[in-house]
């Protein structure tokens, strides 16, 4: 194996040091180091079950919600580590928010959907909901598609248009970080497409890593690449560098189609 060319990442949002993670007696994150770029795309990529979406679902503690999980390491976030007995996990998930694999809208109005985090943190008026919602609808690229029925069901909108009011739903708590697993793996063409034009429009505000299977799309749309293999970080670069030389022969062999 080459030898590991450290990434300096100058302002790094968030930072993973030595993070490993057992599901019971299984080992499913190796102590992963990797920094997150201020204000930048970073792809998690790699073969299914390699610890992509466990690592992503450490950074706002998801995993928490999981029986039998065990932590080793540290993520640091704003200068403290999130896994402090300090923290308060609702207010962490709050300035990181997470958008899901499946589009998971409440069957609630598309109102309502984005007014739901606000009025949980404290929003009461109408006039500052209404503000919220619209600026959380236009920053997911959605208001003019919806600003006439905001009363109807979200149930109602198509796939693509779902996961752009969830990703609506997220901004809305004005969150510094983005997580989003696979968001576009269960959407058309068209609709990824218009996912991540999104994305690259909302790295102008937002630090944001994306879990996905699709190498094209890691390749389009993040700054930032890290490729995993059985729960290990093989390599984590800047997108064109890692895919046009990667340093790792694994790496390569990924990206060139030889196993994955």
């Amino acid at each position: 194996m080459a030898a590991e060319v450290p990434v300096v990442i100058e302002k790094p949002a968030m930072r993973a040091l030595d993070l490993s993670l057992w599901y019971g007696d299984t080992l499913a994150l190796d102590a992963i180091s990797l920094d997150l770029p201020e204000r930048r795309i970073t792809a998690f990529i790699g073969p299914s079950g390699c610890g992509k979406s466990t690592l992503l679902r450490c950074l706002n503690r998801m995993n928490d919600l999981v029986d039998g999980v065990r932590i080793e390491g540290d993520v640091m976030f704003g200068g403290a580590s999130i896994f402090d007995p300090e923290v308060d996990v609702n207010a962490l998930r709050k300035q990181i928010g997470m958008v899901f694999q499946k589009s998971n809208p409440f069957p609630k109005s598309i109102y309502e959907n984005v007014a739901y985090g606000p009025r949980i943190h404290g929003v009461r008026t109408k006039g500052e909901l209404d503000g919220i919602v619209e600026r959380g609808l236009r920053a997911a690229a959605l208001w003019d598609e919806v600003k006439d029925r905001l009363q109807t069901s979200a149930l109602q909108l198509s796939g693509g248009q779902q996961q752009r009011l969830c990703i609506a739903r997220a901004l809305a708590v004005e969150p510094e970080v983005l997580l989003l697993d696979e968001p576009c793996s269960a959407l058309d063409p068209g609709a990824t497409a218009k996912i991540e034009e999104l994305l690259l429009e909302l790295r102008q505000g937002y630090t944001i890593a994306i879990v996905t299977h699709n190498m094209q799309q890691a390749a389009r749309v993040s700054d930032y690449t890290a490729f995993l293999y059985l729960g290990r970080l093989i390599e984590f670069g800047e997108t064109r560098e890692l895919f046009v030389k990667p340093r790792e022969a694994q790496t390569r062999d990924y990206i060139t189609g030889r196993f994955g």
